[in-house]
């Protein structure tokens, strides 16, 4: 059975190393990028999303080293790119106590927040309480966590939700394993979710009607993706970020100064141009 109290995929952050170096290329590609955010001192991290509709996308950057940023630390070491997957929980307090009753030693729920400035002047706050799974739990090379959020009122601000690539879902992330169907089970011990085969991997469901998770081989992902350069590609990790869009030619145009590869009612951004990340925007 799935996981209590999940609702679905809730965000996915993409670590980066220079944050307003990040945050202004991302506005190149047609994002609107919300201010800086600095999450609370234990964190040491700041951030800027891109709101979508009910989920969103996440850049973070390490502002001071702690103890809880350190995985974040040494994945950058190596590389930028998506580093964690954060799934939508009504209660925190009883989803880590869900996981501990599957015998998955979750952390948490962990309270945090960060200021934020409202279009018309004034200084409200986005309060969070999330629950981790292990650190060592690393289906298809990414980190899990859920968030609940009490106040979607600062987070989901109307005027951040409007993207010149008219950007307004994650449809799918691709995650890339040597071997798609243990990746994908692993994904399903930790989350309560069915697998489901597919041409060319398996996709597991995040819940609802948010993003799904297809789990692929090196083959597969590049077979996916023709006329995209790769550049050099992790062994395992969540790689490819496909988001909806209500435009393709706005789209298209929003990232041509980005090397975007146009095919059909789809355009595809290469990683080196995107952080790490492989960018699909499609219809």
């Amino acid at each position: 059975m799935p996981l209590e109290t999940i609702v679905g995929l809730d965000h996915v952050v993409v670590v980066v190393r220079d944050l307003a170096a990040a945050a202004e290329h991302w506005h190149g590609l047609g994002f609107t990028v919300s201010d800086r955010g600095t999450h609370s001192a234990h964190m040491g991290t700041g951030n800027h999303t891109l709101m979508l509709g009910d989920d969103y996308l996440e850049l973070l950057g390490v502002l001071t080293p702690t103890e809880r940023n350190a995985p974040t630390r040494a994945l950058l070491e190596q590389r930028e790119g998506i580093e964690r997957l954060a799934f939508t929980t009504l209660d925190a307090a009883k989803g880590v106590q869900a996981l501990q009753a599957r015998g998955i030693a979750g952390e948490g729920p962990i309270a945090f927040s960060r200021p934020v400035d409202l279009p018309d002047g004034r200084v409200s706050e986005a309060r969070f309480e999330t629950f981790l799974w292990p650190r060592e739990e690393r289906p298809g090379g990414v980190r899990l966590f859920a968030c609940q959020h009490f106040t979607r009122e600062t987070v989901w601000l109307p005027h951040l939700q409007q993207h010149a690539n008219t950007a307004n879902r994650i449809i799918r992330l691709e995650m890339l394993s040597s071997d798609p169907k243990a990746a994908a089970d692993h994904m399903v011990r930790l989350t309560g979710a069915e697998p489901h085969k597919i041409a060319d991997g398996w996709r597991v469901e995040s819940g609802g009607t948010r993003g799904v998770f297809e789990f692929v081989d090196r083959t597969a992902l590049f077979a996916r993706h023709p006329g995209v350069t790769f550049g050099r590609l992790p062994q395992e990790g969540a790689m490819t970020l496909v988001l909806g869009v209500a435009d393709i030619t706005a789209a298209k145009a929003a990232t041509r100064a980005a090397g975007g590869v146009s095919h059909g009612n789809r355009v595809t951004v290469p990683p080196a141009n995107a952080n790490g990340v492989i960018l699909v925007l499609q219809m």
